[in-house]
């Protein structure tokens, strides 16, 4: 079991090793062109390109969570996390590579010359995960290009770790294998770190109960903005390989991007969840009506899970406005006003934008409603045994939403920003890139 799991000294000294070498970030559009047609010689590939960087990316939280400030390495459940994260670094680095012979070896390593792999482009999200005074982050390992530069140890360019031309070949049953057994192990990885948020959200709570303290702190703000962009790209690269390896082919999908994501039927979808979970919530028979105006043939390459859960969010917290403003009983002479719910598509983003009329916040309260563990809700904490994942919430819960959902929004490219009128309403914009073409942000 995880719970007795211990980090020995051996272990300690191979997660030093792995975390001085960068994290290699890839783009959307890298990932669509790489899986359109994956042979087992090109899910192979992938498989070793995930055997090497996982672990990389899996070193550097777990040295980060054994030197947090302020005694937060210390709470059990800080603790319990950092152990799955070594659990996990060191499944991968004693997975037992595939044995190829000779020829087939040469063929794997050669980049196929009919792939072509654009560069990724800086993702502007960079800027806003540094934090240059805090004892954590290297800002050199974010300057420069995607291998670092300084003291950090160089690492060979992504499109010769993960490409191959290897669509002519007949590979032998242990390929086939090989790739079966590392997809099981990444499944039972991503089952692991389910409650990650939670968990990490429960060993807060300790903290602020050890230190009698009413807020976190700056710094611990800005390493739960990192750990969990972090932790967004892990299982963004863990689900897309499982996929390629476990789905039926799709005509739209390349594992779990859609590249032909609809933004009206994501965008209606999350409406009616979020619509059903406040008349749940609130014992309601029909809560406050959402008008969308969106294109109904827009699509462009995305992850559908990541955009309705942001979308679900923003509404949930929108319909909750509107119900405690003007009360759980609504009548036919005096109805809600309706949220809307208004698709642009420009040139770089496609815009939505949420609009309610819930009251606003004040403005002194709008730098915390991107701090973890702010809620306006009274009375909520997280049960010892909750072990659900991010994409699954109450009404209102332990203030992660918002923060969230912009890291979600970050993630490729995009942003997510807010204006409030107190008195009125707010408004909050979802900037999605719609290039693909950002490399993932990369802290």
């Amino acid at each position: 079991m995880s719970a007795a799991f211990r980090i020995s000294p051996a272990l300690w000294d191979k997660i030093h090793h792995f975390a001085s070498f960068p994290q290699t970030g890839v783009s959307l559009q890298q990932m669509v062109l790489f899986g359109q047609h994956p042979s087992q010689g090109t899910l192979l590939k992938a498989s070793q390109f995930l055997a090497e960087e996982l672990p990389v990316r899996l070193a550097h939280r777990v040295k980060e969570l054994d030197e947090l400030p302020h005694n937060l390495s210390d709470m059990p459940s800080i603790r319990k996390v950092k152990n799955w994260y070594a659990q996990s670094f060191e499944e991968l680095i004693n997975f037992p590579p595939v044995q190829l012979p000779q020829h087939l070896r040469q063929q794997l390593s050669s980049t196929g010359q009919d792939i072509f792999l654009p560069d990724s482009t800086p993702n502007p999200s960079l800027a806003a995960l540094q934090d240059h005074d805090h004892p954590l982050f290297n800002l050199s390992r974010l300057k420069g290009n995607a291998n670092g530069i300084g003291n950090v140890k160089l690492r060979v360019p992504l499109e010769r770790r993960y490409y191959a031309k290897s669509s002519s070949i007949d590979w032998p049953p242990s390929v086939l294998d090989y790739n079966a057994r590392f997809t099981r192990m990444l499944e039972a990885i991503k089952r692991r770190h389910d409650p990650t948020v939670t968990t990490v959200a429960q060993g807060v709570l300790e903290w602020k109960r050890s230190q009698n303290a009413k807020n976190i702190g700056l710094d611990i703000q800005a390493w739960l903005d990192r750990f969990y962009m972090s932790r967004i790209g892990i299982r963004f690269l863990i689900g897309q390989h499982v996929a390629l390896n476990t789905q039926q082919p799709h005509k739209d999908y390349v594992g779990i991007i859609c590249t032909k994501a609809n933004v009206h039927d994501i965008v209606q979808e999350a409406i009616e969840n979020a619509r059903f979970v406040c008349e749940e919530h609130y014992a309601m028979f029909k809560g406050p009506p959402v008008q969308l105006i969106c294109p109904p043939n827009l699509i462009f390459p995305y992850v559908p899970g990541h955009l309705s859960h942001i979308c679900f969010e923003l509404l949930k917290n929108s319909l909750r406005a509107v119900v405690d403003r003007f009360g759980h009983d609504a009548q036919d002479d005096k109805p809600y006003p309706p949220i809307k719910v208004i698709v642009v598509e420009g040139k770089e983003d496609i815009t939505i934008k949420i609009t309610d009329e819930g009251g606003g916040i004040p403005r002194s309260a709008i730098p915390l409603i991107w701090t973890y563990m702010y809620t306006t809700m009274t009375g909520q904490s997280i049960d010892q045994d909750f072990q659900a994942t991010d994409f699954q919430a109450p009404m209102a819960g332990f203030g992660y939403g918002l923060p969230l959902s912009r890291l979600y929004a970050r993630y490729f490219g995009g942003d997510l920003r807010l204006i409030s009128m107190e008195g009125y309403g707010t408004d909050v914009y979802i900037h999605l890139n719609r290039l693909s073409s950002s490399r993932e942000p990369l802290p």
